[in-house]
């Protein structure tokens, strides 16, 4: 084999090496011993351009400390005119640029006097990856070189570097995906307590349905009111399901921006849009083998229920911006607090999206409709919250129990929680109490003053509705006696049956109007004992 042709032999044996070599270390290493038996020269460096800046991946010939440079292509006349070409560059023996790699050499020390020096850009789809730079201290080495021994080497280079960037991003990929998952899947686990508290006759029928559907691989709709705790069913759902050792990955489609929605489920591709300045992995690749549990699904855009429906029925996704789909192994849960059935009839809700998650419906109860596990929830908020304020011992008296167990509570558990979190801090006060005691003037004013929303519900209604509504059936003579409650719940009851009459039982519409949420609206309904049917009979009569 002469210095100027690269034998055929050399070649195999490079494409050998480089398919067996298991790290990239090896890979350069291999690269660059090939290059230096075919090009005479005194020093090889390999380098992968990262911006404007040139950082060495391996080199032979030059001191250790070189690999720890990093070369401004601007800064350096000679890097900068390798860097502009689409060529190898040969710089003459006389050339007056300076050599990036004077002091360096370790053939020769000091400054480089005349010598050969060459640099092959290396290219990758017409983009400029990396730079191969020769260097030997006999001038004119490089000049008989043939093109095609040179391009020959550029493209080995650029494929071995090309190769190395993409495993590289790939095992940083991966573990950015690796972690990325492990981190949701432990939000998604230990987010709002990880138990289902209560014996009552409703919450043990819950437990036996998701005893039952759990193993299933179903797809399961999970209604209930804010705050019941659906997120907590579905944590209990994947963990009693075959795929307990995948990922649980939470999104709640009511946070997301409506542009964003579909590339946060299915990924995106670099330049897809703008602002991807990189590609994204969506939240169904994260749960791919495990489970997805989609929070408020009734506020879905219908554009992005349709590409839902698409996942759900074939496992399969398309990342925004990419031509080809994806094949996933995903598990859907859902969880709303709307009535999706009603939100289908209005055309706000795929009718087909509906029935593909509704495999398997689970109603959540409301906590009014769990007679006493108040009580049992209590224990367990006042356990966790006790641990977070470092308190020794924290207990309730049985009075605020009581009140406890009398309240209705709109919020559901979500608001017990917060309620008991507030009572123990009102209890403690500014001292540091080893023992604290939650007693009734500590629950009192706050149940007093969450429960008031719904009395403002006549209050916020005056503003909208007319003077005969306002006046109706409420005619009090000068000292009689009144019972504020009974007054207030049947001035109540009449307010809300006019106005779902007027509306042809549209609970939505009557909301609007009462100026109050549909499912508050709901709630006090039917604690008041008020049913469509019942409303309009009764305004007819």
């Amino acid at each position: 084999m002469t210095m100027i042709d690269i034998s055929s032999t050399a070649l195999i044996e490079l494409a050998l090496d480089l398919t067996n070599s298991l790290t990239t270390k090896d890979r350069f290493d291999r690269l660059l011993s090939t290059v230096r038996r075919t090009v005479s020269c005194d020093a090889v460096v390999l380098l992968h351009v990262q911006g404007e800046r040139l950082k060495p991946l391996a080199q032979q010939g030059l001191s250790k400390d070189s690999l720890g440079r990093r070369f401004d292509i601007q800064a350096h006349p000679r890097f900068e005119i390798i860097c502009g070409s689409s060529t190898p560059v040969r710089f003459a023996a006389d050339c007056v640029l300076p050599d990036p790699y004077d002091g360096m050499l370790l053939a020769h020390a000091g400054d480089l006097p005349v010598h050969a020096c060459m640099g092959l850009p290396l290219l990758a789809d017409d983009q400029l990856i990396g730079v191969l730079t020769l260097d030997s201290m006999t001038p004119e080495v490089f000049d008989e070189l043939p093109e095609r021994t040179l391009d020959i080497i550029s493209a080995m280079s650029a494929a071995t570097l090309k190769t190395a960037i993409l495993l590289q991003e790939l095992e940083s990929h991966s573990q950015h995906s690796q972690e990325l998952v492990a981190e949701l899947t432990n939000e998604a686990l230990v987010k709002d307590g990880g138990e289902l508290i209560g014996d009552s006759p409703v919450m043990l029928k819950l437990k036996r349905e998701i005893d039952m559907v759990a193993v299933s691989g179903f797809s399961i709709l999970i209604e209930g009111e804010t705050g019941v705790g659906k997120e907590l069913v579905a944590r209990t759902l994947h963990r009693q399901s075959a795929r307990s050792e995948g990922p649980l990955v939470y999104v709640n489609c009511a946070a997301l921006p409506e542009n964003l929605i579909e590339s946060e489920l299915f990924g995106h591709v670099k330049g897809a849009f703008t602002g991807a300045d990189r590609n994204r992995t969506g939240k169904f690749s994260l749960a791919d083998g495990g489970t997805i549990f989609l929070d408020e699904i009734g506020e879905l855009p219908l554009g992005v229920q349709s590409k839902l429906l698409r996942a759900l029925q074939s496992q399969e996704i398309q990342p925004v911006g990419k031509d080809a789909t994806e094949q996933v192994n995903v598990r859907i849960l859902a969880a709303t607090n709307r009535q999706l059935k009603l939100e289908v009839s209005e055309g706000r809700f795929r009718a087909d999206l509906y029935h593909r998650l509704s495999v398997y419906p689970i109603s959540v109860p409301a906590l009014r409709e769990r007679e006493g596990d108040v009580t049992m929830l209590a224990g367990y908020f006042i356990e966790q919250i006790r641990r977070k304020l470092g308190i020794r011992q924290l207990t309730i008296d049985a009075s605020a129990i009581s009140i406890l167990n009398r309240y209705d509570w709109p919020g559901n558990v979500r608001e017990l929680e917060h309620v008991i979190g507030r009572a123990a801090l009102r209890a403690r006060g500014r001292g540091n109490q080893a023992i604290v005691r939650i007693d009734i003037r500590h629950i009192e004013q706050l149940v007093d003053s969450v429960g008031r929303s719904e009395d403002k519900l006549s209050s916020s209604a005056s503003n909208g509705l007319n003077a005969e509504l306002l006046t109706t059936g409420l005619v009090v003579e000068k000292g009689a006696s009144i019972g504020l409650k009974l007054e207030t719940e049947t001035f109540q009851r009449k307010l809300i049956t006019r106005v779902l009459s007027q509306e042809s039982g549209n609970w939505s519409a009557a909301a609007k109007r009462l100026q109050t949420d549909r499912a508050n609206l709901s709630r006090l309904a039917k604690r008041l004992g008020i049913s469509v049917t019942k409303a309009v009979t009764l305004s007819t009569s």
